[in-house]
């Protein structure tokens, strides 16, 4: 495929749907080849996706919202912010990461290495810390 070509197809789709399509999340995990360590989760339509348990990005109408992090900054410092959905603040988009499996995984893998593990929830405890 010629450079571009993953990124424009699955920007053509997102004119056609509001939602993340799972094709781009598809992409995304092909092209990362991170394997078992990249997970995702479906949330409102759209997707987290998970490195190490991590959430390192999000995958908002079908464009790719890494973690504002240092590693961003450094590893890729020419990406556009934009909200990933309204009243977020911006993060870097790395669209142009989709054709690039190496520099993509290195950013993934680095902005995981930055962020926090998730807190363990109490037992008995639902979804939002609550009791049942």
């Amino acid at each position: 495929m010629p450079p571009g070509a993953i990124f424009e197809h699955h920007r053509h789709q997102a004119a056609l749907a509001m939602a993340t399509d799972k094709g781009f999340i598809d992409c995304i995990t092909e092209q990362a080849a991170l394997g078992s360590r990249l997970r995702h989760r479906r949330m409102f339509g759209e997707y987290a996706l998970y490195v190490d348990d991590r959430v390192v990005a999000l995958a908002c109408d079908n464009s790719l919202f890494v973690k504002p992090s240092a590693a961003a900054e450094r590893l890729a410092p020419h990406l556009p912010l934009r909200a990933p959905y309204p009243g977020a603040r911006a993060h870097p988009v790395a669209d142009e990461l989709l054709d690039d499996s190496e520099r993509l995984r290195e950013l993934l893998l680095e902005t995981a290495a930055l962020m926090p593990l998730p807190k363990a929830r109490r037992a008995g405890t639902g979804k939002a810390g609550r009791r049942r």
